[in-house]
């Protein structure tokens, strides 16, 4: 169904169906924030290039300010609000803010969701992997250390 250039866009979003009316080329980015309601996807750059609009598209990183909503039809979209269970924080989320990871903010979500990329797919990273796992991600505030150890903590801690 299409209205005044619209069109119904279907997609299961944090595990919730979802039904949205958008414009086709509209950033998968503002439809997750201003249709949906998932502010916790934060715009840096809006081109690309610092990773803090990152959510997880079908199990992978992408950029949400590059992916038109039509393209999201019928697939998978996990934010960082997918992430946590409840009230109930992910082990990631519990380690940024253990390890002082999570300073300003903005690139905290994408960075998260990086990291978790990451440990889904290499489940004893050593620090060099986890720098090229978060290699997409900028972050203006902590100088990266505090990151990687967070990143790190998560990855010992699943290990044992």
């Amino acid at each position: 169904m299409t209205t005044r250039g619209r069109r119904e866009v279907s997609l299961i979003v944090n595990g919730v169906a979802k039904t949205i009316s958008a414009y086709p080329m509209e950033r998968l980015l503002d439809v997750l924030r201003d249709e949906v309601g998932l502010t916790g996807v934060k715009e840096g750059c809006g081109e690309g290039e610092c990773g803090a609009c990152a959510i997880l598209l079908d199990g992978a990183l992408v950029n949400s300010c590059l992916v038109p909503v039509l393209q999201a039809e019928s697939t998978q979209v996990m934010t960082i609000e997918g992430l946590s269970d409840g009230s109930q924080l992910h082990a990631l989320q519990q380690a940024f803010l253990e390890c002082g990871a999570a300073q300003c903010g903005i690139c905290t979500p994408g960075m998260i969701l990086a990291a978790h990329h990451l440990l889904n797919n290499n489940r004893n990273p050593s620090m060099e992997d986890i720098r090229e796992g978060l290699a997409g991600n900028l972050c203006r505030c902590t100088g990266y250390v505090q990151i990687c150890e967070a990143v790190e903590k998560v990855a010992k801690e699943a290990g044992r």
